[in-house]
């Protein structure tokens, strides 16, 4: 069974292009490439990753694609198209040249409209998504997690996976709300999670690992063992933990289920998810 690490980021820094990394952010103000995470991976005996776009363009695709052809252990990309443009059939069909090209996803949690993923231009996009065999990350803050049930009941068939278990505000512990619209996007079965990007949702000085506990029993119970990928979104952890206490987190809380279960929440499930 492969070990997958199912959410990382790889950037040239450009403070234009990646303005969402404010001053409380410096550490990760620099280039991070695959070279910078292979070490990191063997060491805590991943197979390989999941690379994930951090900038809304095409550009990002080729400089993501052409890290993938050069490293074996990047196993796939999340891009981004386009998904609301009158040509987004055309640009999904490019696509499929491109062997390790896994899905795509939009920064939702950043747009204004709050509901954007139910617009119609939008959901035609989704809609062309499964007839090239791409996958869907959604990225959300928690006040979206009560339409994405509405989203996915659309697309029974369509491969989805919430990033970063939809950003609660673990802080201050803030959970009813959230949990409650957990449930309801997990009922669906095409409908998978990952247990990543937590520590920054965290106080990034002060947290420990019992603070992301009850999020995790949330996410066991309602998406079960076969749904659930862990991912450490590197290097943006970084700016609350290192690569080994991300990790830690997850494997700790994981510990008692059974050596199936650690398999797939640890590279199993992503592998199915992504097609590697």
């Amino acid at each position: 069974m492969l070990r997958i690490d199912s959410h990382q980021h790889f950037w040239k820094y450009d403070p234009v292009k990646y303005d969402w990394i404010d001053d409380s952010m410096t550490v990760i103000r620099k280039d991070f490439l695959p070279v910078d995470l292979e070490a990191v991976l063997k060491a805590n005996g991943f197979d390989g990753c999941v690379t994930v776009q951090s900038h809304q363009s095409e550009q990002e695709n080729d400089f993501q694609l052409a890290n993938a052809e050069k490293y074996s252990f990047i196993k796939g990309v999340v891009g981004w198209v386009d998904l609301q443009s009158g040509n987004i059939d055309e640009r999904l069909a490019h696509y499929q040249q491109f062997k390790k090209m896994k899905g795509f996803r939009h920064v939702l949690q950043g747009e204004p409209q709050r509901d954007l993923m139910l617009q119609p231009a939008f959901l035609n996009g989704i809609s062309l998504l499964r007839k090239y065999n791409y996958t869907y990350d959604i990225l959300i803050f928690p006040d979206q997690l009560k339409y994405a049930a509405k989203f996915a009941e659309q697309f029974p068939d369509q491969p989805f996976v919430i990033d970063h278990i939809a950003k609660p505000n673990i802080k201050n512990a803030e959970i009813k709300e959230w949990e409650k619209d957990i449930k309801a996007v997990a009922k669906f079965e095409n409908v998978f999670c990952k247990a990543s990007g937590m520590v920054t949702e965290a106080d990034w000085q002060n947290w420990k690992p019992a603070d992301f506990n009850p999020y995790l029993n949330v996410i066991a119970d309602n998406f079960g063992t076969n749904r659930v990928m862990f991912g450490s979104d590197w290097p943006v952890c970084k700016v609350a933990a290192d690569y080994g206490q991300v990790l830690g987190i997850v494997e700790e809380y994981f510990s008692a289920f059974t050596k199936t279960e650690q398999d797939n929440i640890f590279g199993g499930n992503a592998a199915r998810f992504y097609n590697l």
